[in-house]
């Protein structure tokens, strides 16, 4: 009787071992696996929730784009941009607008030059460098109707200077001066831009 313990606790072990083996190599298996199916699913749930909201901003699209033909062919919207098949013309018919505004505030055009564009800007600027000669009243009177005009117009670099003659030494000999200009007068330098909806040149 004393001589059978030992196999039956060899037998118990080897059992224990045959249960005991399996059941670690299933866990070592099995909880990596059941880790990576975790991420799956949680992948799946943010890209399910991802696609979601792109099927929403899909279904917005036919809505924006009527809004954006609605936009396109409001005259109103139309006649804050120059209606210009080319920005070049664009750039003719904003010098022929600050031409008028300056005439009719009793100002002297002194120079106009039509700025380049920059190719990558939509709608495309049109940006014309302009010198003007007159008084306070109407440099004044010239900005106020730029800032009126329609199509818009803006204004930058703004610079101003007197066109008066400073008074030569009375040391100096004979000198040689500029034809009179009135007294007061002055001389504005600014750079004046609009957008055209034409297409490219």
């Amino acid at each position: 009787m004393t001589q059978s313990a030992p196999p039956k606790r060899y037998c118990m072990l080897v059992w224990a071992a045959a249960v005991l083996l399996p059941a670690l190599l299933i866990a070592a298996v099995a909880i990596p696996w059941l880790e990576q199916v975790g991420r799956l699913d949680t992948a799946i749930a943010g890209g399910a929730e991802q696609l979601g909201r792109y099927q929403r901003l899909i279904a917005t699209l036919p809505g924006l784009r009527a809004e954006l033909e609605q936009v396109n062919s409001n005259q109103d919207f139309k006649a804050f941009y120059f209606d210009a098949p080319t920005p070049a013309l664009a750039g003719a018919t904003l010098q022929r607008t600050v031409q008028d505004i300056v005439t009719a505030a009793r100002g002297r055009l002194i120079s106009t030059q039509l700025l380049p564009e920059e190719k990558t800007e939509q709608p495309a600027r049109v940006r014309l460098r302009v010198q003007i000669q007159g008084s306070t009243d109407t440099l004044l009177e010239i900005l106020y109707q730029l800032e009126e005009a329609r199509p818009f117009l803006f204004v930058e670099q703004v610079s101003i200077r007197s066109s008066a003659r400073p008074d030569a030494p009375a040391s100096a000999g004979p000198v040689r001066r500029p034809p009179a200009i009135e007294i007061g007068e002055l001389t504005m330098r600014l750079d004046v831009f609009g957008f055209a909806l034409g297409g490219k040149t």
